[in-house]
C-alpha cells in the first residue's frame, strides 16, 4: 500500500521528455499563494477585457475571503516570457476522492472561465511554443495531482485558438451570448413579427394583474433584500426540477451577499421586475467594460403568474436597457434554453481541459472524462435522460443529493 501511494505521488514530469522546451525556448514560471502578490499582473492581463467574472480580481478576492480559502490552497501560477507576464492561472486546491485537484476558484458558479493571458503575445507564438508554455506552467505543480480547467471557451485571436494546446481536452458545452450594437439591432435580428406579438400578449397579461415596474439596482441594502427573494425563488425551482441547489451552502450565500454589499467593489447589477410591489423576476449580473455576465436568474414560483411569463418579460426589458445603455455583449452562460434561443446570436464552444501532474491525477482525469462522455450520451438520448431524471428525483425525495457535481464542486 505504501509503495502504491508513493507511486501515485510520483510526478509524471519525470517520465516526459523536455525536447519541446529546449527547442522553442523556456519561460520563467513561479507559483505564489497570495492573491495580493499577483494583483498588478492580474490587472495588466485583464485591462482589455475578460471572458468570465472568474477573471475579475475583486470577484475572486471576495470568493477567497467568504469561502475561507487557506493560503496553502491558493495557487497563482505565473509565466513570464523575457520578463513580460504572458499567462496567469488562478486556481484553488481541493480534495476530491483523495485526489489533490487544482481548479478555478468559483468553479461552476460562473458560466465559463479561462487563463488570464496576453492575447497578442500568445497568438504570435507557434503551436509548439504555446504547448511548451502550458507544459512548463503545469507539468510539475507542487502539492497537486490534477489540474482541471472546467468550461474554457474557445478563444480565437487572429485565427489562432489560444488554448488548443492546453493539456488534454474534451468538448463540453456551448456558451451563449447576445452581441449587438443596440437594442434596435437586437430586436431586428432576433425577433420576428410573431415573436413580438407573443411578447406583447404576455406583457398585456402581466400588466392586467397589476402595476408592473422594472428597475436596475446596484450594490447596497435594497440589493441584498432582493437577493433573499431571488435565492428563495431559485430554491423552489431547483426542488421542482429535482436537482441539487448549488446556492444552499451558507458560505456560498455569504459570498453572494458580500458581492451586493455597498463598497464590495464587485460590479454587481441586478435587474428586478415587480408586480404590485412584489419581486416576480430577478437577474443577477456582473459588469466588466462593455460586457454583462448574467450568473443567476429567477422568477416567482406562483403558477398564477405564468401566463404573463415574468421571467421573459424581465429579460425583454433587460435587453432594451443594457444595449441602449451602450453595453455590447450580454453573456447568458452555458446550456441552451428558450431565452437563449430567442436572444443569443453568438455561440462559443467550451472545453474541459485536463493536465495530470501525477499518476493518480492521470487516472482521475481518465475517469472524469469518461463520466462526462457518459453524461453527454444520456443527454442526447431522450429515454436515458428521462430515466436519469426519474432516478435523480427519487434520490432527492429520499433526502439524498443528486450526483451531478464535477471534481471541482463546492
Amino acid at each position: 500500500m505504501a509503495q502504491s501511494a508513493a507511486l501515485a505521488r510520483t510526478s509524471l514530469v519525470e517520465a516526459m521528455p523536455r525536447t519541446i522546451e529546449s527547442a522553442v525556448g523556456s519561460f520563467h514560471v513561479s507559483v505564489g499563494h497570495r492573491l495580493e502578490g499577483v494583483e498588478a499582473v492580474w490587472r495588466r492581463l485583464t485591462a482589455g477585457g475578460v471572458e468570465s467574472p472568474g477573471q475579475i480580481f475583486e470577484f475572486v478576492r471576495l470568493w477567497i475571503s467568504n469561502l475561507g480559502v487557506a493560503e496553502a490552497n491558493q495557487y497563482f501560477i505565473l509565466a513570464e516570457d523575457a520578463g513580460v507576464p504572458v499567462a496567469l492561472l488562478p486556481l484553488q486546491r481541493r480534495w476530491d476522492k483523495g485526489v489533490r485537484l487544482l481548479s478555478w476558484f468559483p468553479g461552476a458558479h460562473v458560466g465559463c472561465n479561462a487563463p488570464l493571458v496576453d492575447t497578442s503575445r500568445l497568438a504570435a507564438m507557434p503551436p509548439a511554443r504555446r504547448a511548451a508554455l502550458w507544459r512548463q506552467m503545469l507539468a510539475d505543480v507542487p502539492g497537486a495531482d490534477l489540474v482541471y480547467l472546467k468550461s474554457v471557451p474557445q478563444l480565437v485571436v487572429d485565427g489562432v485558438d489560444l488554448f488548443a494546446e492546453l493539456g488534454q481536452s474534451i468538448e463540453a458545452d456551448t456558451l451563449y451570448r447576445a452581441a449587438f450594437a443596440g437594442f434596435e439591432d437586437a430586436d431586428k435580428t432576433q425577433r420576428n413579427k410573431s415573436r413580438r406579438k407573443h411578447d406583447r400578449q404576455q406583457g398585456d397579461k402581466l400588466e392586467a394583474m397589476g402595476e408592473v415596474r422594472f428597475e436596475e439596482m446596484e450594490s447596497g441594502i435594497p440589493a441584498g433584500l432582493v437577493l433573499d427573494t431571488m435565492f428563495r425563488q431559485r430554491a423552489a425551482r431547483f426542488r421542482e426540477m429535482g436537482v441539487f441547489d448549488p446556492f444552499c451552502g451558507p458560505n456560498i450565500r455569504a459570498f453572494y451577499d458580500a458581492t451586493a454589499t455597498l463598497g464590495s467593489q464587485v460590479p454587481v447589477k441586478l435587474h428586478v421586475l415587480t408586480l404590485n410591489g412584489d419581486v416576480v423576476a430577478v437577474r443577477y449580473n456582473i459588469v466588466y467594460g462593455d460586457r454583462i455576465f448574467c450568473l443567476i436568474s429567477s422568477m416567482s414560483e406562483d403558477p398564477a403568474l405564468r401566463p404573463g411569463s415574468p421571467g421573459k418579460q424581465c429579460l425583454l426589458r433587460v435587453m432594451q436597457t443594457v444595449f441602449d445603455a451602450g453595453y455590447r455583449v450580454f453573456d447568458m452562460g452555458e446550456g441552451l434554453t428558450d431565452e437563449k434561443r430567442h436572444w443569443c446570436n453568438v455561440q462559443v464552444p467550451v472545453r474541459h481541459h485536463y493536465v495530470p501532474v501525477t499518476r493518480r491525477g492521470l487516472l482521475a482525469a481518465a475517469g472524469h472524462r469518461g463520466l462526462h462522455q457518459l453524461k453527454a450520451r444520456v443527454k442526447s438520448d431522450p429515454k436515458l435522460l428521462a430515466m436519469a431524471k426519474s432516478v435523480r428525483g427519487a434520490v432527492l425525495k429520499l433526502g439524498g443529493r443528486a450526483a451531478t457535481s464535477a471534481p471541482d464542486s463546492e
